[in-house]
């Protein structure tokens, strides 16, 4: 099942796909938060789709596509995940999880602009796969009781700004990772029932140029992994969002420009479906 939500920021209609249609999920649900997907979401829709209960919603496919979750409690990151990008970022495989955090305010729809954060001349762009959490985890027996906290998967683009994240880091990476707008996430929320998070191809371009082209099959931690791993630390909440990983294809590789103004990045997984988001100036201060 893919649960989505369409229209503009702050204001986004629930929605779930079957095929090309798109229904209205409101009778359900007021949104798709923690407690929607904590309460049997796939057979709390699939009983009003099949009670004819969900109308279709109007013009959904000239709507902005939000992300499929509402904003989450916590964003915690796994980075280093796949050899390959350990090797072009200058570090050896990870012995275990290596965990940061992104703020909530960095999850925006798959389509938004990106801006590019003032003073910054190292933004770059991530593909990964998005673990969005149904159940919650704490101190979890091992990695195989993941399966049954995890209320499916997402696309999402950990967008970084390099000089922060590495340069003036004191030693932690998350001042790169949490400028506005740095984690587009979406379309959809896929269901684990749809999913083999353990082969998926994930591909990301800049202006139409391949950049990554890799599959999770060659993730070093895997899903289920991360889950239990990260449940022995802190208590994953329903909605929460883990993202594992990038493979290899960055600009911090030395191989590709960094992102300026006026970039389009588009980032895919098989399945969970593409994002496109135009990368913009700094306008100013906000608030």
């Amino acid at each position: 099942m893919r649960f989505a939500r369409f229209g503009a920021p702050g204001a986004e209609i629930p929605a779930v796909l079957v095929g090309d249609a798109v229904f209205d999920l409101r009778p359900v649900t007021s949104d798709v938060h923690g407690a929607f997907l904590a309460d049997d979401p796939v057979g709390r829709t699939q009983a009003a789709l099949d009670a004819g209960t969900l109308a279709p919603l109007d013009g959904a496919h000239e709507l902005r596509r939000g992300a499929p979750i509402t904003r989450p409690g916590a964003v915690i990151c796994i980075g280093l995940n796949y050899a390959a990008h350990a090797a072009e970022s200058g570090a050896a495989p990870p012995a275990e999880p290596v965990m940061f955090l992104k703020t909530p305010n960095t999850v925006v729809g798959p389509d938004d602009d990106v801006e590019i954060p003032r003073g910054s001349v190292k933004t770059d762009w991530e593909v990964e796969l998005g673990v969005v959490i149904g159940r919650a985890a704490s101190y979890l027996d091992a990695p195989e009781d993941a399966r049954a906290h995890i209320a499916g998967y997402v696309v999402a683009n950990d967008v970084s700004e390099r000089t922060f994240q590495l340069e003036q880091s004191g030693g932690q990476w998350s001042k790169g990772k949490c400028a506005p707008g740095f984690n587009p996430t979406g379309p959809w929320l896929v269901t684990p029932d749809e999913v083999d998070p353990g082969d998926l191809r994930l591909r990301s371009r800049v202006n139409g140029e391949p950049r990554q082209d890799s599959s999770t099959r060659d993730l070093i931690f895997d899903v289920e992994t991360i889950v239990w791993h990260l449940s022995q630390y802190l208590t994953l909440e329903p909605g929460d969002l883990v993202l594992t990983g990038t493979p290899e294809g960055v600009a911090l590789s030395g191989r590709f420009p960094y992102l300026s103004p006026g970039d389009v990045v588009e980032v895919e997984i098989d399945g969970l479906g593409t994002q496109r988001q135009t990368f913009t100036a700094w306008g100013g201060p906000r608030g």
